[in-house]
């Protein structure tokens, strides 16, 4: 597997995002997703990952930096056809490493609450992320759940 940095041009990466997000607004009310679009993904805060196998992509997430010493996870999302092959974990090893190498000190993220995100949550916990409140500009929302780790 192939996870390299992405400028979120190809075709198929687009394509990707797009699904993660249309998941996400089928999932969850408009109000409660925070998920982001192709614009916020390409700002430079956000650092954001491709995983290849030749030419077939496999998944994404990123990394938007709120501080020098805190990162979030962003738009993780294996595509449909790559489900429990460890994806994912891969993706979220690279994101770890690298926040660790940029100095971080916590990696935060947030995720839905509800069962439709429960592989997530559960990938999330046996990586060592633990529940936490709301953080950076969230507020308290029972469709969200939120997690943190200590670097």
């Amino acid at each position: 597997m192939d996870i390299r940095v992405d400028d979120l041009s190809d075709s198929k990466v687009i394509a990707l995002v797009n699904y993660h997000l249309q998941g996400m607004y089928d999932n969850t009310p408009a109000e409660s997703v925070h998920a982001l679009g192709l614009a916020e993904l390409r700002k430079p805060d956000i650092t954001f990952w491709s995983a290849w196998e030749g030419e077939e992509l496999l998944g994404c997430g990123a990394i938007k930096q709120l501080d020098p010493k805190h990162g979030e996870i962003k738009s993780m999302r294996t595509a449909a056809e790559h489900l429990r092959k460890g994806v994912a974990k891969k993706i979220l090893l690279q994101m770890l490493e690298t926040a660790k190498a940029r100095g971080y000190e916590r990696l935060s993220l947030e995720t839905g609450s509800t069962i439709d995100f429960e592989p997530a949550r559960m990938l999330y916990e046996r990586l060592g992320f633990a529940y936490c409140g709301p953080f950076a500009d969230y507020t308290d929302d029972p469709l969200s759940a939120f997690m943190t780790k200590e670097l």
